[in-house]
Order: C-alpha cells, then structure tokens, then sequence
C-alpha cells in the first residue's frame, strides 16, 4: 500500500459515489433503514409487560446495536469491496490522487453513516417504545460504536481479500457473524459458560467493544473490566489494520 494519507474532500467524493450505488440497490437500502424499526417492533411485542421486561429489553437493545454493526458495516463492506475489487474499480482508483487509506475510507463512509444512523434510532427510538432508560453514558457508547465501525471496516476488507465473489460473501463473513452473536454476548450472558470458555470468548473480535457499548447504556462496570475491554478492542483494530496492509487485494483474483 502506498502512504497513508487522509484528504477529507477526496473520502467524501468517493463515500458519494458509492452512496450513489447503494441507493440505486433500493431492497438493500430499504431493509437497512427499516431494520432498526423492525427490531423496536419485534422486541416490544415479544417483552410485552412481563416483569423484568425493562431489563431484557435494554439488554436487547444493545445486542442490537452490535447486529448492526456485523449486518450493515461488516457485511455490506465485504460484498461493496469485492464488487469493486471484481469490477477494477479500486484499480482505476489507484492510478489517481487518492491513496489506499483514503479509497478504502470512502469506500467504507456510508455504511459506516448509516450504521451510526441506524443505532441512534435505535436507541431512542427503542428506548422509548421499550421504557428502558437512556444510555447512562453516552460518550462511552459513542466511543464504543465508532470503535466496532473502524474495527469492522478493517475486517471487512481482510475478509474480501479471501472472497472470490460478492455470492461468497454471505459464506465468508459468517464465521465472525456465528462467533460474536454466539460469543460475544449480544443476547445471553456469556456468564453461563465455563471459564476458559468465558475467557476465550473475552478476547474474540467485538467482545470488548460489546462490553464498552454495554456500560455505556447502563453506566456501570468496574474500571479494570473497561480498560480490558478497551485494550481488546485496541488490539484487534491494529491487528486488523496490519492485515489490510499485507493481504488486501486490489485487483481481481485470476
């Protein structure tokens, strides 16, 4: 990769255009702004009134938050970089002004805006349809959300350096899609499981940045167990920053 470098003007100017292809995908666009109300939907009536309704609810609610993260950033990147791998349009990019960083940043801008977009909706609107409070630290959530988005982007495209096709896509970006639903306790406790079990799963990619996201809604957690947290999701962004740097792919494989 060439020197890294980051022109605001040039990320936008390539974030519009492949804003422009996304929204010319309209079933893509339309099931990404209407999951986050879907899921408010889904939610409420299955909670109903029940006691402890308010808890599970603020539980699911961050859960959620990391879905979106794995289904529009993680997902939607990898099939977007593939596509535009496979179509030597991120070869052509090359031969131009912009460098790696900044046609892999534009690439990336409007699933990462629109990841951000969907979880404040999200949050308040789920927050108010659920009765389950605010988040209690808010700054601490946002720093967890644009965490999992830089971590996810970089994912994506060491992912689609081993994805021959966008039809392959759903296949290869499924383990990590299995490993953090199932073990990085989006939705259950991952308390239930045995130590080792409980400690490996700590160190799996979106673990610290669901941990982060977890008490930046409810506003408690021990300060060792944030800076764990933080420190895994520090690590795993520069080991997927690394990754990008010595196995993505810029032109179709043959």
């Amino acid at each position: 990769m060439n020197t890294p470098t980051l022109n605001a003007g040039r990320i936008t100017a390539l974030g519009r255009s492949e804003l422009t292809l996304l929204v010319r995908n309209r079933a893509t666009l339309t099931l990404a702004l209407l999951m986050p109300l879907l899921m408010v939907f889904v939610l409420r009536s299955s909670l109903g009134d029940a006691e402890g309704a308010r808890a599970v609810g603020e539980a699911t609610l961050t859960g959620g938050i990391g879905m979106v993260l794995l289904l529009v950033v993680h997902m939607n990147l990898v099939s977007a970089y593939v596509a535009r791998r496979e179509e030597l349009v991120l070869k052509r990019l090359r031969t131009g002004e912009a460098s790696d960083l900044e046609i892999l940043a534009g690439t990336a801008l409007p699933a990462a805006a629109l990841a951000v977009a969907q979880i404040a909706v999200l949050a308040v609107a789920g927050a108010a349809a659920l009765d389950v409070r605010m988040p209690q630290n808010p700054l601490l959530l946002v720093a967890a959300v644009l965490a999992g988005v830089l971590m996810l982007a970089a994912l994506s495209a060491v992912t689609s350096s081993f994805t021959r096709t966008v039809e392959t896509a759903g296949l290869t970006t499924l383990p990590l899609f299995l490993a953090t639903v199932l073990g990085s306790g989006l939705f259950a406790p991952t308390d239930a499981l045995p130590d080792l079990a409980a400690s490996l799963c700590e160190l799996l990619p979106l673990s610290g940045v669901m941990t982060l996201v977890r008490a930046g809604w409810s506003g408690g957690a021990e300060s060792g167990d944030l800076l764990g947290a933080a420190l895994t999701a520090l690590a795993w962004i520069m080991i997927s920053v690394f990754a990008v740097q010595r196995w993505f792919r810029w032109e179709p494989r043959r």
